[in-house]
């Protein structure tokens, strides 16, 4: 079965973008992400949903 989620420092990786950027991006609720315990994973279909969303806003834009 794959993952269906990622950690803070899976998806600060995966988006090139340090942990405590990441971690504010979550707090601040740009990234799609849910609490578990104490610990924040981001729903790997979601974060790529909110990538491409991000993506076509800056084409627009442009």
């Amino acid at each position: 079965m794959a993952k269906a989620t990622l950690t803070v420092i899976e998806t600060a990786e995966y988006l090139g973008i340090g942990r405590n950027q990441t971690y504010r991006m979550i707090n601040d609720g740009i990234l799609p992400a849910v609490k578990i315990g104490r610990q924040f994973r981001v729903p790997i279909k979601s974060l790529e949903n909110w990538l491409m969303n991000e993506a076509e806003k800056s084409l627009k834009i442009n």
